[in-house]
């Protein structure tokens, strides 16, 4: 059965760093949280492997965290993680650097198989059917938009409506209409900071702060309210 725990970001408002977070991922894990977490921080542009290791090591107060990057057969970690966490940062890079390891089917099977999924950010947004709904700058190009497809639907972290004052730009409703408009068939999840889907086999329930929404082509913009459950 599936187990993910995808969040939309790692911090909230003045929370600090995957402080707001904390007590979600350690009721996600449960006893699993006193095992070994395989980290992926592909994601993590501007810091090495080895800072963002130690940086979620410190923000959640687990020496259990070990990234990928420390072994050769990455595949095998893959296949004996109890628990796997994907990192924030770059989308586009994260993607490329999963299939550049082929490392995508071997998470797909691992999280069917009942290993525990979490993520934030980008690791929240490649949880979804594609990346094609990131907020993110394509400074590579990966192999394929498509993804780790544990929830159906497409996701948009950090979700945040309307335009600020004086910005002249596509706010993020006008961004996702136009996915939409070229993907009229998909769903998009939108999720603002402070908030995180969990994932049990066929169902999911919104966590968190505030409302999350759904969005579909040519349909009004559905509010899903907190501890709401839906199948997927």
């Amino acid at each position: 059965m599936k187990n993910a725990l995808l969040i939309s970001a790692s911090s909230y408002k003045d929370t600090g760093y995957l402080r707001h977070c904390e007590g979600w991922i350690k009721e996600f894990l449960g006893s699993d949280a006193d095992e070994e977490i395989l980290f992926i921080p592909y994601a993590g542009v501007r810091r090495t492997n080895d800072e963002y290791e130690q940086k979620v090591q410190e923000c959640l107060n687990s020496k259990n965290i070990k990234s990928i990057h420390r072994y050769e057969d990455k595949i095998s970690a893959i296949k004996n993680a109890k628990s796997i966490a994907v990192g924030g940062g770059n989308t586009f890079m994260l993607l490329h650097m999963l299939y550049k390891l082929n490392l995508i089917e071997p998470i797909k099977e691992a999280v069917a198989n009942g290993t525990k999924y979490f993520g934030w950010s980008a690791g929240a947004n490649i949880a979804g059917k594609t990346m094609m709904t990131t907020n993110d700058m394509p400074i590579i190009m990966p192999k394929s938009f498509d993804s780790l497809n544990i929830f159906p639907y497409q996701i948009n972290p950090h979700f945040i409506s309307g335009k600020l004052a004086g910005h002249n730009g596509e706010s993020r409703e006008e961004r996702l209409e136009e996915f939409l408009i070229a993907n009229p068939k998909d769903t998009i999840y939108a999720l603002p900071e402070g908030t995180a889907l969990v994932i049990r086999g066929n169902e999911a329930e919104v966590i968190g702060h505030s409302d999350i929404l759904k969005l579909e082509y040519k349909k009004e913009i559905e509010k899903i309210a907190i501890k709401t459950k839906f199948k997927i």
